[in-house]
């Protein structure tokens, strides 16, 4: 069987990964969060959220 990816191909997704930790631990992070609220939350899970969006938005407004 052939193989689709050249080891250098290999090689370079490798470094971007190393050097780009934070990115893939925030996307995934993302991910998890929109997924729970898409898929698993109750509606009590939703107004928690909602408040502390609402608190979170007034953190960021104020910085």
């Amino acid at each position: 069987m052939e193989k689709k990816t050249s080891d250098a191909q290999i090689k370079a997704s490798r470094n971007g990964e190393a050097k780009n930790r934070e990115r893939k631990r925030y996307m995934s992070k993302k991910s998890t969060a929109k997924s729970f609220i898409r898929l698993d939350a109750a509606p009590d899970d939703l107004d928690e959220l909602e408040k502390l969006i609402t608190e979170r938005r007034r953190q960021l407004a104020g910085s």
